[in-house]
């Protein structure tokens, strides 16, 4: 059984999950947490459950999903695992911290760990994710999906109720509604959806409210 942890963090109201399983082992899902606080939360629910974190993975490679990387390299030398068609945005965290907030970031921006594709598996303790292919956001948005416990992860492909832009470099509408259409509708309605803003939701739900999935 996964064990879901979600704080939410920094400017932007983004979702960092913490997921774990009976083992211990535990993956860090887009880690946004940027404020010493949000940190602190995060590291002490970890050593609070006696957890081991052997992944950080991002559903994309914008900035507020990525603003706590730093932090889990230093805490437990864990390098961020994103889609390569994201490299591009990986490698521009402080123009992104410009453009999003005015701000100078100041910030190591530790490296890549590895450039997923859609035939990795991300595995821990003894539940696994598949890669799901849903650009549209960016181009490398990707919805992590554990099959076994009916779960996504859909970052900010899908929200309760709405969608992720499209509007920003890289992104595309026509893009958004074949991964919305053919990908994310697809998936059983009674997966759970934890986006990347927002609460939670399930496919069923979305299919029978979202406008965008019609």
């Amino acid at each position: 059984m996964l064990n879901i942890q979600k704080y939410v963090c920094n400017p932007f109201q983004e979702n960092t999950y913490i997921v774990s399983d009976e083992t211990g082992e535990c993956v860090i899902i887009d880690c946004g947490a940027y404020y010493d606080n949000e940190r602190m939360e995060v590291a002490e629910y970890i050593m609070n459950n006696g957890l081991t974190p052997v992944k950080l993975i991002c559903t994309h490679g914008h900035f507020d999903h990525c603003m706590g990387n730093d932090f889990a390299y230093e805490q437990y030398g864990l390098k961020a695992e994103v889609s390569g068609k994201d490299e591009y945005l990986m490698n521009s965290m402080p123009q992104q911290a410009m453009a999003f907030l005015g701000i100078e970031y100041e910030r190591d921006v530790p490296p890549v760990g590895k450039y997923l594709t859609k035939d990795d598996i991300v595995t821990f303790g003894n539940h696994q994710f598949v890669i799901l292919e849903t650009p549209g956001h960016t181009p490398g948005s990707i919805t992590f999906y554990c099959e076994e416990e009916k779960v996504a992860f859909t970052g900010d492909t899908l929200f309760q109720m709405s969608i992720g832009r499209t509007d920003f470099e890289g992104g595309s509408y026509t893009d958004m509604k074949n991964s919305l259409l053919n990908v994310i509708a697809k998936l059983p309605a009674d997966t759970v959806v934890y986006s990347g803003h927002g609460g939670k939701t399930t496919i069923g739900n979305e299919l029978a409210m979202n406008p965008y999935l019609r």
